[in-house]
């Protein structure tokens, strides 16, 4: 247990490092930012109601799990496998004494670690900037929603990690692994709606899981469904991507 922790703290260590974490942190206040000028301008420009404090936090949080999230989820995982096989560096981590399973597993963990900082931040200043233009609207109940919204979204974020976890182990490229995991995103964004009565089965529908979480009556049997078949997804893909980490010869 201590050669994990010790692990998982300098993976986190070396993510906190990475200009990539600071970028994602930028980018995302300037969503924020941007998103609360629209709905003032439209809101003073067009006489349009807009959205109250407490809804600003879920518009942002649905902009976000479909653009920049998936981008620097992507980025900081094929950096994280990749980048440390093209630059040899996976040779001097696996000297220490830890098995390639506690190793595999600490790279994982500081990667949803790093989405869920990212979540947190963003709902931490969506709701700050909700809160300021609007505060007539703020509620126990509604930050209850908003923090729930926020902190499911990481299990379909983990599917969506190891999709590309399991791309690094197969191609050598960086720049491969991120174009193909584009593509990928992208065709599965198309076949959602060419598919539309089997858009539940593919991964990037998973990303709008929180909404089941925020209606007036939960469907729980909807919740349980999509819960079974994204664990699904990472069972089969942990253990495909840990197979083909656990054959290469560093």
């Amino acid at each position: 247990m201590e050669g994990f922790k010790a692990t998982l703290i300098n993976e986190i260590e070396k993510l906190y490092k990475k200009k990539k974490v600071l970028v994602a942190a930028i980018i995302s206040l300037i969503f924020i930012v941007l998103g609360q000028l629209s709905i003032i301008a439209l809101r003073n420009g067009f006489g349009l109601r807009g959205v109250s404090s407490m809804d600003f936090p879920i518009l942002v949080l649905s902009v976000v799990v479909n653009t920049i999230l998936p981008l620097f989820t992507a980025l900081v995982t094929i950096d994280s496998f990749s980048g440390e096989f093209s630059h040899n560096t996976m040779k001097i981590a696996l000297t220490r004494p830890i098995t390639r399973l506690k190793f595999f597993v600490s790279k994982l963990t500081a990667i949803m670690l790093f989405v869920l900082a990212n979540l947190l931040f963003v709902m931490i200043f969506s709701i700050i900037a909700g809160f300021l233009f609007n505060s007539n609207s703020f509620t126990l109940n509604a930050i209850i929603r908003i923090l729930v919204s926020y902190v499911v979204t990481l299990m379909p974020m983990m599917v969506l990690s190891l999709i590309i976890v399991l791309f690094t182990n197969i191609i050598k490229s960086s720049v491969g692994v991120f174009f193909i995991s584009i593509f990928i995103f992208i065709i599965f964004k198309a076949l959602e709606i060419i598919f539309y009565r089997y858009s539940g089965l593919f991964f990037t529908s998973m990303l709008n899981w929180y909404t089941l979480w925020i209606m007036n009556t939960i469907p729980f049997f909807k919740i349980l469904r999509q819960f079974i078949l994204m664990l699904s997804y990472d069972i089969l893909l942990f253990t495909g991507s840990y197979y083909l980490f656990d054959k290469k010869d560093f």
